[in-house]
């Protein structure tokens, strides 16, 4: 009984353990100072400029956040640093 409890509790930390790098990662996505962010109106010309249709820009995690369609006519969710406008992945793509 006493083996059978530490196999699972093993097991656990183990999964747990393998979890938490993708939590940092995701947490220092875009992991800029509030007072060193650009605008999102700034974002939506440099990305119209682009060609894409920007339906609607948002935030999460630190990033914005943009729902869009590309100049390719591909609808996208995708992440930008708001400082440098740098498109980012998020860490379960």
């Amino acid at each position: 009984m006493k083996t059978e409890i530490a196999v699972i509790l093993g097991a656990g930390i183990l999964i747990l353990s393998g979890a938490l790098p993708a939590l940092a990662i995701e947490k220092d996505m875009c992991d800029v100072p509030m007072d060193q962010w650009q605008p999102r109106e700034k974002l939506e010309q440099h990305l119209t400029a682009e060609g894409w249709e920007v339906q609607k820009i948002t935030t999460d995690d630190g990033c914005y956040e943009v729902y869009a369609t590309t100049e390719d006519g591909l609808t996208v969710e995708a992440y930008f640093n708001p400082e440098t406008f740098d498109r980012v992945s998020p860490a379960d793509d």
